[in-house]
């Protein structure tokens, strides 16, 4: 039996919760005007002053912050402290411009440790588990987020990162860890390697998967639990609002991320216009954070596609599973297409693998799908079984997503393999 009782918060009331982040949310208007010079512009440009924040319904009328906000301000303009006072920095990876960078204080590190213990606590895990952490370690928020939680939490923390594939198996038989923190996409690679190696991965130690970092659907859990004789619960965050652990999965329902409420507050916008949406109702999420010092963040948009739900196994609100972002959103001849969507396709062909790529290239005035494919292990693509799965495949989507795409088959290992975020989308027309 886990040692570790709930916290209050997260059995409290509703009206409790909602008190507190109240009392939080003026705090921080207050904080990040006092001090960010990037949010006194934006909200005297709104015509707004945390004076007018008397209710949690009128935090809608302040200003929207974005990944842009961030990275014209680079590298620590955002700051609401002097920078001597951060004692870490973490930094996206910037491949589609200049990294975001955000700053942490003493406090909020251990903030962050907090809601990452509750959240692996929340996902299983026991007192004396060894978790085995396969995040990227750096600038990069997984692995150090992931590592001082464990550590919070009383585990056995086994500080891997990513890449090394053989020796990550080898680690994990001879060191028979109960949890492993990794993508789901990496977590099939490293399934394959044991497979590669002779081993029957349902044989291997590992009790319960945490994985985050990419959308990854309901059908992708099943494909990891039944492969690997696991558990496999959800974690999510992002390094502009917190890192991993502003939401994961309770263990007891596994019915999408709890978010720790208490540290921020969720909204779900309209994408084009950014009006608020009731719970329940499809729209990008939006947070505001609580209870950071270094870098508050007011209303930031996460271009994440979900809906709020009620609590079921904490007070705090669920949020629907994130399967695609508005940012990752492909449209291909005016139709939208996600790749979580051709996942699920995908994963309906036993015969294939789940290792795929979606490319974008443009013929002439339209654009062309083409979906890369691995043929499922021990099978040559060119077999007629995997044949026949891709020409059901190019079906389904045409008869489900609307769109065309031209199945490409590759042999097994012929989709890279990503050591972190997995890379599904090439879009080749602007080449």
């Amino acid at each position: 039996m886990n040692r570790f009782p709930l916290e209050a918060i997260e059995n409290a009331s509703v009206d409790e919760l909602r008190a507190l982040q109240f009392k939080r949310l003026q705090q921080t208007l207050n904080h990040a005007y006092a001090n960010s010079p990037v949010y006194r512009r934006k909200f005297d440009a709104a015509g707004v002053h945390p004076d007018d924040c008397s209710s949690l319904a009128d935090l809608a009328k302040f200003p929207f912050t974005t990944k842009h906000d961030l990275r014209e301000a680079y590298p620590f303009g955002m700051l609401a402290v002097p920078r001597e006072q951060c004692v870490r920095i973490h930094a996206s990876s910037g491949t589609t411009g200049k990294p975001t960078v955000v700053g942490y204080t003493r406090n909020d590190i251990e903030t962050w440790s907090a809601v990452m213990a509750r959240s692996i606590r929340a996902a299983g895990a026991r007192p004396g588990d060894m978790v085995h952490v396969s995040y990227g370690y750096g600038l990069f928020t997984g692995g150090l987020g992931a590592h001082y939680g464990a550590e919070k939490l009383g585990l056995t923390v086994v500080p891997f990162g990513g890449g090394q594939t053989e020796r990550q198996v080898q680690l994990i038989t001879d060191f028979r860890p109960d949890i492993i923190m990794v993508t789901p996409s990496y977590m099939l690679a490293i399934a394959d390697e044991m497979e590669r190696q002779g081993m029957d991965p349902r044989e291997c130690s590992l009790r319960l998967g945490i994985f985050g970092a990419e959308p990854w659907t309901n059908d992708m859990r099943q494909k990891i639990e039944q492969r690997l004789g696991l558990d496999a619960v959800d974690i999510y965050g992002l390094s502009e609002v917190m890192g991993p652990g502003v939401a994961n999965e309770c263990i007891e329902t596994k019915d999408g991320p709890t978010i720790w409420e208490d540290h921020f507050y969720p909204e779900i916008v309209d994408p084009e216009t950014g009006a608020p949406v009731a719970d329940g109702e499809l729209g990008e999420l939006v947070f505001t954070s609580l209870t950071k010092e270094a870098l508050p963040v007011i209303r930031y948009r996460t271009r994440d596609l979900t809906r709020l739900l009620p609590g079921t196994a904490r007070t705090m609100r669920r949020m629907e599973k994130i399967t695609g972002r508005s940012d990752d959103m492909m449209i291909v001849r005016g139709v939208n297409v996600f790749p979580t969507q051709i996942e699920e396709l995908i994963l309906r062909q036993p015969v294939l693998a789940p290792h795929y790529q979606c490319i974008l290239t443009r013929e002439g005035p339209l654009d062309e799908l083409t979906v890369a494919v691995e043929a499922g292990a021990g099978l040559d693509h060119e077999h007629a079984d995997v044949r026949s799965a891709a020409e059901r495949l190019a079906y389904e989507i045409k008869v489900y997503i609307g769109t065309s795409a031209r199945i490409e088959l590759r042999p097994v290992g012929g989709i890279e393999r990503s050591m972190g975020k997995a890379r599904r989308v090439v879009d080749q027309r602007k080449l």
